[in-house]
């Protein structure tokens, strides 16, 4: 119970990680604001397993690109469970086309979530913090994909990128308020996501071939996220931590050339 008693914001929490975060955050004590932009049944079943664990939840349908939406979620979450101590920003958009082909609706529209939400979370949750004089901790959900220039995703390895050094900034700016920022780098997780640019085959067979022969699960990265959100990761700030099952690793480069 590292977070009991403390109030909680996922963004796009309604499924995959973020439903992930949002039970972990509810296991280990926490009260949990759930927001959702397009999957209400999912978020109102997210809402009874996390009452059903006896913590208060409330629900909050958004679109986190839009700054005025996110800063009344903060300000909502705040008043409806007493305060906002800490917050996750997961919220995520992709299309995957390469470059000279891409539809520039959907590049624009991956920044606009991937970045832009990100950074109007960030700030609105942390003047909320600061206003209450608690400190507070917030995890950014970026991805490989900021350090990797992976093919037909370049909006989204922009956004990533770009959310990384967000972050590493905002852990210098709020350290004096006792805000704490943290990054978590997931690699290929199990999520309906997922499913929009693979079937179902690819994804079995995808999974062959990682280091450990399995994609991961949603609860393990947020079993990361509660970590270091808790007291436990107190001295942590501005630290990445990836949790990809070891793809990231020199063993995937040289697997995929032949070198053994």
């Amino acid at each position: 119970m590292k977070l009991l008693g403390k109030n909680a914001l996922v963004t796009g929490s309604s499924r995959g990680i973020g439903r992930g975060c949002a039970l972990e955050l509810a296991r280990a004590g926490a009260n949990v604001a759930i927001n959702y932009f397009s999957n209400q049944a999912e978020a109102e079943s997210l809402a009874k397993e996390i009452e059903a664990l006896g913590r208060k939840t409330v629900i909050f349908q958004g679109d986190v690109s839009h700054q005025a939406v996110i800063e009344k979620m903060i300000d909502d979450t705040a008043a409806a469970l007493g305060s906002l101590d800490l917050f996750v920003s997961n919220a995520v958009y992709s299309d995957r086309e390469v470059m000279l082909k891409a539809n520039l609706e959907g590049f624009k529209r991956t920044i606009d979530v991937t970045m832009w939400g990100a950074f109007f979370g960030l700030r609105a949750a942390s003047l909320k913090m600061v206003a209450q004089g608690k400190g507070g901790s917030i995890a950014i959900i970026s991805s490989p994909h900021a350090v990797l220039a992976i093919p037909t995703a370049m909006a989204y390895n922009m956004a990533k990128a770009a959310i990384d050094h967000m972050s590493r900034t905002a852990a210098l700016e709020l350290a004096p308020h006792r805000i704490r920022v943290n990054i978590i780098h997931p690699g290929w997780i199990d999520t309906p996501g997922e499913r929009k640019f693979f079937t179902e085959e690819q994804i079995t067979e995808g999974a062959k071939g990682l280091p450990f022969g399995r994609l991961g699960q949603p609860e393990e990265i947020g079993k990361a996220v509660a970590f270091v959100l808790s007291d436990d990761a107190a001295y942590m700030t501005g630290s990445t931590i990836t949790i990809d099952g070891g793809v990231s690793l020199p063993w995937w480069s040289n697997r995929e050339s032949g070198q053994q």
